[in-house]
C-alpha cells in the first residue's frame, strides 16, 4: 500500500507542477480565440489520436451542451476524431496520415479554429493537418506534452505541458479543457454568481 500511496503522491505532484508552470498568457490567448470564433458564428474543430481523441470528443460534449446551457451562445463545434466510418475509410483507402487533413479540406474555412491535442506533437496526421492550416490561414491551438514537437513549433497558440509522461500530459490537457470551458462561462455566462466563481 505504501508503494501506491507514494506513486499517487508523486504523480499528483508532477501533474500539479506541470499545470502551475504553464505559460498562462497562451491560455488567455486560447480562451480569447475560442470565444471570438463562437461570437462570429464560425466553427471550432477538435482532433487528436488515441487518448487525445477522447479529450477532443469531450470538447463536443461540454461546449455543445454544457456551455450552451449556461451562456447565450450556440457554438458550432465538430470533432475530426469522432466519425469512425470516415476515419477508417480515409485510413484504409488513402493513408492514416491523412485522416485529419482530408476532412479539413472539405469542412474548414478561413476564420474557423482547429484545436489539436497531441502529447508528442509529432504524429504524421497532425503534421499534415498543420501544413493544411498554415496554407489556408486557419488558426490553430495546439496542446502538446514532452518537448512539444512539431505542434508546439507550428500552432498559432501553443499550450505546452512540460511532462515526459503520456498520462500526465493527457490529464493536464483534459484539466485545461475544463479550465477554458469554465473560465469562458465565468466571463460570459448567464449567472455570474455560480459554481464557476472559484
Amino acid at each position: 500500500m505504501d508503494q501506491i500511496d507514494n506513486y499517487l503522491k508523486g504523480y499528483s505532484q508532477t501533474l500539479f507542477s506541470s499545470l502551475v508552470n504553464l505559460d498562462s498568457r497562451n491560455l488567455k490567448l486560447a480562451s480569447n480565440s475560442i470565444i471570438k470564433t463562437i461570437k462570429k458564428n464560425n466553427t471550432i474543430y477538435v482532433c487528436g489520436n488515441g487518448g487525445s481523441a477522447s479529450i477532443a470528443n469531450h470538447y463536443i460534449c461540454d461546449f455543445l451542451k454544457f456551455f450552451r446551457d449556461r451562456t447565450s451562445f450556440k457554438p458550432k463545434i465538430i470533432s475530426l476524431s469522432n466519425n469512425m466510418e470516415t476515419i477508417t475509410a480515409i485510413a484504409n483507402d488513402i493513408s492514416y496520415d491523412e485522416i485529419f487533413r482530408y476532412q479539413a479540406q472539405s469542412l474548414c474555412k478561413r476564420n474557423d479554429l482547429i484545436i489539436i491535442i497531441s502529447s508528442s506533437g509529432n504524429s504524421k496526421n497532425i503534421k499534415k493537418l498543420i501544413q493544411f492550416t498554415k496554407k489556408n490561414k486557419i488558426k490553430t491551438i495546439g496542446f502538446s506534452g514532452f518537448d512539444g514537437g512539431y505542434l508546439k513549433k507550428n500552432s498559432n497558440i501553443s499550450i505546452h505541458i512540460n511532462a515526459k509522461n503520456y498520462g500526465i500530459s493527457e490529464d493536464a490537457h483534459h484539466v485545461l479543457m475544463h479550465v477554458l470551458l469554465q473560465f469562458i462561462i465565468f466571463k460570459f455566462g448567464k449567472k455570474k454568481n455560480s459554481i464557476f466563481s472559484l
